[in-house]
């Protein structure tokens, strides 16, 4: 019983930790934030802490390494979809295009996930340089009904819109 204690008392410092990383991000101390996500990962290795840590290293030109930070962080709780999308994110930067899509595929189902826009914007991005513009559409559409007011989404839903009547 002793034990258990112990282990939720780290995972809750953990946590603790990987919030205090999230908000050094926002105020751009990125070095600040992997010594955060480092030290909560070894209090308790959860996946948020892989997940972010790989997304401040990407931010840092580290995309192989945040890849399989993320890899990590599913292992930990497949059920997180950040790590999902972040993989996805990482290999549209590397114009790895069809190769991110199973990734943004599982970002969608996920069962814990926020944004949950993400995934629909990164496919739509996807589908529309792949001149996919039906399938483009059907994702801006889907990331919409998870934020309605997104000006950015509506006005690319819009000019695909446009295309799409212009050529048919």
């Amino acid at each position: 019983m002793e034990r258990a204690k112990v282990l939720n008392l780290n995972q809750y410092r953990a946590q603790a930790l990987v919030e205090d990383g999230k908000h050094l991000i926002s105020v751009g101390d990125l070095d600040g934030a992997v010594d955060a996500f480092q030290r909560a990962i070894e209090l308790h290795p959860i996946a948020d802490a892989y997940s972010y840590m790989g997304w401040v290293l990407s931010l840092k030109g580290q995309t192989d390494q945040a890849i399989l930070l993320c890899k990590t962080a599913i292992e930990l709780d497949p059920d997180f979809g950040n790590p999902y999308n972040d993989i996805g994110s990482y290999l549209i930067q590397k114009n790895q295009l069809e190769d991110a899509i199973p990734w943004l595929q599982k970002a969608k189902n996920a069962r814990r996930y926020e944004p949950r826009h993400f995934p629909h914007i990164n496919l739509g991005r996807i589908y529309s340089a792949q001149g996919r513009i039906s399938d483009a559409i059907s994702e801006f559409r889907q990331a919409l009904t998870y934020a309605p007011e997104h000006q950015e989404i509506q006005k690319v839903l819009e000019q695909l819109e446009k295309l799409q009547d212009s050529s048919i």
